[in-house]
C-alpha cells in the first residue's frame, strides 16, 4: 500500500474545539450544522459575531468575525483605502468588505492538511480576530460616522497611549 492510498481519518472535528471553547467562556454560540459555529463575543466597543466553519475540501478552519457597522455607499471607498492601510500592517488574517451587505469583516483561515486543531490554535485564531477589530473598530468608526480620511482614521487607531484615566 503506498502513502496515496492511505487516507488519514480526523479524529476531532475543529468545530467541536471552537465549540468547547466558547462554553468554557461563557459565549452564545449556535452550532447550525457539523461544520459551522458561530460565537458571541463582548469587546469593549461592539459585539463580535464570529463564524468559523470547516473547509473538507482545502482541510482549512476558516474565521470570519463581523462586527455592527454597516458602511453606507458613499463612504465605501474610503473605508476601502483604510482597509488597504490596516492589512499592510497585519500578520493573520485580514480586514474585508462584504460589499452587497455592506459590512467590515475579519477573516482567517487555519489550513490543517491531514492534522487535527488543537485548543491552543483555536484559541490563537479567536484572540487574533478579536484583538484586530478591537484594535481597529473605531478607525473603521471614524470613517463611517465622523466623514475622516482613512489616513486620520488609522493615525488614531495607531496612537499608543499609556495607562489609563
Amino acid at each position: 500500500m503506498t502513502f496515496l492510498e492511505i487516507e488519514l481519518e480526523r479524529a476531532a472535528n475543529p468545530v467541536d474545539t471552537i465549540e468547547h471553547l466558547a462554553a468554557l467562556n461563557d459565549w452564545a454560540f449556535d452550532r447550525s450544522g457539523d461544520h459551522e459555529i458561530t460565537i458571541s463575543v463582548s469587546g469593549s466597543w461592539t459585539d463580535y459575531h464570529i463564524s468559523f466553519t470547516w473547509m473538507d475540501e482545502v482541510e482549512a478552519l476558516h474565521l470570519a468575525c463581523a462586527f455592527d457597522l454597516k458602511v453606507p455607499s458613499p463612504r465605501r471607498r474610503e473605508v476601502v483605502d483604510l482597509m488597504t492601510r490596516i492589512n499592510e500592517l497585519m500578520w493573520l488574517g485580514h480586514f474585508d468588505l462584504w460589499t452587497q451587505e455592506g459590512v467590515v469583516i475579519f477573516r482567517h483561515a487555519l489550513p490543517l492538511a491531514g492534522t487535527e486543531a488543537s485548543s491552543r490554535q483555536c484559541q490563537m485564531m479567536l484572540d487574533a480576530a478579536i484583538e484586530a477589530c478591537e484594535r481597529y473598530f473605531q478607525s473603521f468608526q471614524f470613517v463611517v460616522w465622523a466623514g475622516k480620511s482613512a489616513e486620520e482614521a488609522l493615525e488614531s487607531a495607531l496612537f499608543e497611549t499609556a495607562g489609563e484615566a
